[in-house]
């Protein structure tokens, strides 16, 4: 036998492996993984610096935008942030607690749903009698009113949280608490902008730009709260925890002007408050608006997916959405269109979303197709956005402050109330044939304008020398 070094000498050039290749190879393959790996982070960071700096333009402009017209002065724009917040809160909630909601089957969920609509009006049943009249006599100390409706929601949705987790009955009464609270909140937020009001802005654009506030709060929270949610839905009720802990801490911080007494009487115990005219004829002009409101909402959940219109028989889904989501969308133009336009009459704002409602109505029961519902949705939202901005602005012009806050739960509760009367009459109404249905809701609208409107004449004052 040859020696090995014989061996290796005999080899060709192409096959000898000169001794050290291995490592020189292995080094060269290690420096360009590195340089692969840092360049490769070198483009994570620059990603990271160009998103952080995309988000923090957007909410400078956020703020710029909260802190124009001298709400930035007057402290609005502390409210402003707060509302959105609190809309990205809800939003949380909301999803987190979508399963609960019985659309999977309408045709046999009459009943469940029937139970859903009178569960909606127990919070009311606590805000306006109890709540209302506590937050008048706590108008010195609003911000922590609000702060405490803050925190009392973070704990509930820990609380929940832990409730889904375990499959546990206490996702109910957590929820309802929930649900209180955030009423408790509107009435007391919408009580305490006038003392957050610029000088140079009118109630009605103020309340449109807090709505504005929160639709964009809502829009940018539900993803997140989605993507929390598909780790289970415990994880989505701990991400609202976190909003509302920081809602809480926002709430604290709004100007002590919230907590102004400057020519304030303290609310008697057994004095009575009755609603100026005003505010009653914009109140029912709502009615009629939410009213139309929740028939939309559930006579087209049940209409839709059993009598879908043609060629839509696979796509019930998205049939409901284009309808339901129009409402939502109109919702956020009457909003938007609210908060540019200048000078707003409220008594004309209710009394155009009526008519423009009734309109509509009978235009979808003549011309019953995807087109006329889809154009009522739209009209729908618009008028309950505007309707709904404008009776806030009236009861904070007429209402003195010691009453405002029950003013705000009794309108909230009878709109609520209005809203599931309209959900169970499009429950009751046969969804076999959906023109039927919108021509009696269109008489009810017709009829309920008239009455309005003549309830309006015989309110008014009588003319000198009459």
């Amino acid at each position: 036998m040859q020696p090995e070094d014989d061996v290796t000498r005999e080899l060709p050039d192409d096959l000898s492996v000169p001794a050290g290749a291995d490592v020189r190879r292995g080094d060269k393959v290690a420096d360009a993984t590195g340089r692969g790996v840092a360049a490769g982070a070198r483009g994570v960071i620059a990603a990271g610096r160009v998103t952080g700096r995309g988000m923090t333009t957007a909410f400078r402009a956020a703020r710029r935008a909260a802190r124009a017209e001298g709400a930035g002065d007057s402290g609005l724009s502390r409210l402003i942030e707060l509302h959105a917040f609190n809309a990205a809160g809800d939003a949380a909630v909301a999803i987190s607690l979508a399963g609960t909601i019985f659309f999977a089957d309408p045709g046999g969920a009459r009943g469940p749903v029937l139970l859903f609509l009178g569960l909606t009006m127990l919070p009311f049943a606590v805000v306006a009698p109890l709540l209302g009249p506590f937050l008048d006599r706590f108008s010195h100390g609003r911000r922590w009113a609000i702060g405490f409706t803050m925190a009392f929601r973070a704990f509930m949705c820990w609380m929940m949280a832990d409730a889904v987790a375990s499959n546990s009955v206490a996702l109910y009464p957590t929820a309802l608490g929930c649900l209180i609270a955030s009423k408790a909140y509107g009435v007391a937020r919408a009580a305490t902008v006038p003392r957050l009001l610029p000088s140079d802005q009118t109630l009605v654009k103020a309340n449109s730009r807090i709505s504005l506030a929160g639709v964009i709060g809502g829009a940018l929270s539900a993803p997140l709260a989605a993507l929390a949610a598909t780790a289970g839905g415990q994880w989505s009720l701990r991400y609202a925890f976190v909003v509302f802990a920081g809602a809480t801490i926002l709430a604290i911080l709004l100007p002590a002007q919230a907590d102004a007494t400057a020519g304030e009487q303290p609310v008697g115990r057994r004095e009575r408050f009755h609603l100026p005219n005003t505010i009653v004829f914009a109140l029912r002009c709502n009615v009629g608006l939410r009213l139309l409101s929740g028939f939309l909402t559930m006579f087209m959940a049940f209409v839709l997916t059993q009598n879908p219109f043609e060629n839509w028989n696979h796509d019930t889904t998205w049939l409901l959405g284009l309808v339901i989501g129009a409402a939502g969308l109109g919702n956020t133009i009457g909003i938007g269109l609210t908060s540019v336009l200048r000078k707003i009459n409220p008594a004309v704002v209710v009394v155009v979303g009526l008519i423009a409602d009734a309109i509509a109505a009978v235009c979808a029961a003549l011309f019953y197709g995807l087109v006329a519902c889809v154009a009522l949705g739209l009209t729908i939202g618009i008028a309950q956005a505007m309707g709904k901005l404008a009776l806030d602005a009236t009861i904070q012009r007429d209402v003195p402050e010691t009453h405002r806050t029950s003013a705000f739960a009794r309108s909230e509760t009878v709109l609520q109330l209005s809203w599931v009367i309209g959900g169970f009459l499009g429950v009751a109404l046969p969804s076999g044939h959906p023109v039927v249905g919108l021509m009696l809701l269109a008489a009810l609208i017709i009829g309920w304008t008239v009455f309005v409107l003549i309830g309006r004449r015989r309110d008014l004052p009588a003319p000198a020398g009459a």
